[in-house]
């Protein structure tokens, strides 16, 4: 893993002497464990950023809380790993102070996802330094995935095929939401650590599922992301499973959705389902290279129209290392399609108040056209007694 974050990192610095850029400094978990290996678990949202400074020409450096850098240092490959403290002289603004000296010329960041309070210190620290987005040319590395990465997606997706399994062997009338729940984290983690050992990097890899189930059932099918409750499942009730926050492998995140109907399953559902499944078909069909990422969608909304659906705001979404990349299956994004790119690709229908028909599948295109990364039936399902 680190020596592919490390060929990434001197990769981007070549795009970045391209377009003339000075530095980067990159705050998004994402991106720095795309380029430096490593990831936290307490980050900016309790005002404590980590970066990863990048010169065009040069080595990187991490810059990250003191109580962080011990294990940042064993699972990074870069060298150089400077400490902040919360208070004191040796606070990050300090830090970086120190490192930059003057800030250079030309900046880029991820401006999207630069956290407030590090855009308010770079705005005090220079009036002439020009702040450049970099995102174009991280998205641009992320979009194709290498076979190494994909390995690690099909890992993620033997992950959550597990994790269905076993949500749909737990369903039974009387049976409670949470406890489905359960049995997805419980599956999912020991499926994950047939895949882990505790040696080197690796060792610093949880295999633990977590966040918050997406799971509803009965007419809560329309409420497109609830989560599991102490409510009871009753006969016709159909169950809904979402594991986009969930089905992660190695900080490489998929989408995968099913359903499943309780003894019975009625006319009105069942339709609903399927027009769901025939819409997802109908977009993975339209998927090879050379193709528009806009035609795959449309592909599935003439399927909704024809139904008398409308037609859904976005068939699919680029997965990675963050839970959305680009490009995005939807009306509008012309990006032609290549092999390499990994998308999930949804069925979704929402009857407001009434029923929910959703499938998701995560895929990689191939030069042929496209193979799953998540394996399950793909069918209107009744879990008999």
């Amino acid at each position: 893993m680190l020596e592919h974050a490390k060929d990434r990192l001197h990769e981007l610095q070549g795009h970045m002497q391209t377009v003339g850029l000075d530095i980067a400094l990159l705050t998004d978990e994402s991106t720095i464990a795309y380029y430096a290996g490593f990831w936290g678990y307490l980050s900016v949202e309790f005002g404590r950023p980590t970066f990863l400074i990048v010169p065009a020409d040069g080595d990187p450096t991490v810059v990250t809380p003191l109580m962080e850098s011990e294990m940042v240092s064993a699972m990074t490959w870069i060298p150089d790993v400077r400490t902040w403290e919360d208070s004191g002289h040796n606070r990050w603004e300090n830090v970086l102070a120190g490192i930059f000296g003057t800030l250079p010329p030309r900046l880029g960041v991820e401006k999207k996802v630069l956290p407030g309070l590090v855009r308010n210190w770079l705005e005090s620290a220079s009036d002439s330094v020009e702040i450049t987005d970099a995102s174009p040319l991280i998205s641009n590395m992320r979009t194709v995935k290498s076979p190494f990465e994909i390995e690690i997606m099909k890992q993620a997706g033997r992950v959550a095929a597990a994790m269905m399994s076993a949500a749909q062997e737990s369903l039974a009338e009387g049976v409670p939401e949470y406890e489905a729940a359960l049995a997805v984290i419980n599956a999912g983690t020991r499926a994950a650590a047939e895949f882990l050992t505790a040696k080197g990097w690796e060792q610093f890899v949880s295999p633990m599922i977590h966040n918050l189930q997406i799971m509803q059932s009965g007419m809560d099918t329309s409420m497109v992301h609830r989560r599991a409750s102490v409510k009871k499942l009753q006969a016709g009730d159909p169950v809904y499973f979402c594991f986009c926050n969930m089905a992660q492998f190695k900080q490489y995140k998929l989408g995968f959705d099913r359903m499943f109907n309780i003894s019975h399953v009625s006319t009105q559902a069942a339709d609903v389902q399927q027009a769901a499944i025939d819409a997802q078909q109908a977009a993975l069909g339209a998927v090879r290279p050379g193709v528009a990422a806009e035609a795959v969608a449309e592909a599935a909304n003439e399927v909704y129209r024809d139904r008398g659906y409308s037609p859904s705001y976005r068939t699919g979404r680029s997965i990675g290392m963050a839970y959305l990349e680009t490009p995005e299956l939807k009306s509008g994004d012309r990006t032609i399609l290549q092999a390499g790119m990994t998308f999930a690709v949804d069925g979704g229908i929402s009857v407001d108040g009434q029923y929910g028909g959703r499938i998701g599948d995560s895929i990689v295109v191939t030069a042929e056209g496209f193979e799953y990364l998540t394996e399950y039936p793909r069918e209107v399902v009744v879990i008999r007694s």
